[in-house]
């Protein structure tokens, strides 16, 4: 393993490290659909439901994000898309995430970076109310994701090209920790490490209908992005003897 002080872990937020499924996605999917219902309308009456689940997934599947959408075609303004989709009347209720993970970061070497496509607002609660707001050394939010003046969230290659620019991270020297694999391919292409966290995905369709997701691909064999697949966050300590061997192969 790579000295403590070389070594950059960078965190996604959501169902990585709480379980964004539970209920905030679904609060969040709900308060999408309902904003998008009124921009897609005619002025008077909002678009009807198929409508709006159809527009919402071929953004994502074509920029990576709704947000990016929405953004292009019905020059929707990214703060206030933001700002609807995640009205919360009582967001600390609904957090869902393991005890001692504040524990579990301070025991991991290096340095941690929060890498999140959320607002910051709402990321910046989730992390105080789960007590790990003061392990990150940098917390990179959605609104801090303009490449060249453009709007680039992950799993843009470009976006972490940047970030490993722009904080002096040697890509070989670092880890991503995600539940998305787009964002972990992306990673991987860059000469990065990958931990792929998959126990807050959704796997029941009805779940994943409430969640915003469209349907998941059934993953048979272990995807080639992803150097270390752990259930939980928890799992990190003990996959850190797998991750150094992979970081000596690297000198």
């Amino acid at each position: 393993m790579p000295p403590a002080s070389k070594l950059t872990w960078l965190f996604d937020l959501d169902n990585t490290l709480h379980n964004a499924s539970y209920a905030i996605f679904p609060a969040i999917n709900a308060n999408m659909n309902a904003y998008m219902a009124r921009v897609l309308g005619d002025g008077d009456t909002p678009a009807d439901t198929d409508h709006v689940n159809a527009m919402r997934l071929l953004y994502w599947r074509r920029y990576g994000a709704t947000l990016l959408g929405m953004m292009k075609h019905h020059q929707v303004k990214m703060h206030d898309f933001l700002r609807e989709a995640h009205r919360f009347d009582n967001l600390t209720d609904i957090i869902r995430a393991e005890r001692g993970l504040g524990h579990l970061l301070a025991r991991l070497p290096g340095k941690k970076i929060l890498l999140t496509n959320a607002p910051h607002g709402y990321s910046h609660e989730v992390i105080r109310h789960v007590g790990l707001h003061r392990h990150f050394a940098e917390h990179i939010a959605i609104e801090a994701m303009h490449v060249h003046g453009r709007l680039c969230p992950k799993p843009s290659r470009i976006l972490l090209r940047k970030i490993l620019a722009r904080h002096r991270i040697v890509p070989e020297r670092s880890i991503l920790v995600e539940d998305s694999l787009d964002a972990l391919k992306a990673a991987k292409s860059l000469g990065m490490r990958t931990v792929w966290v998959t126990q807050y995905m959704p796997t029941n369709p009805d779940l994943q209908a409430r969640c915003g997701h469209p349907a998941s691909p059934v993953v048979t064999k272990f995807p080639v992005c992803v150097d270390v697949k752990v259930k939980s966050v928890r799992d990190l300590p003990g996959s850190l003897a797998k991750l150094g061997c992979l970081f000596a192969k690297s000198v």
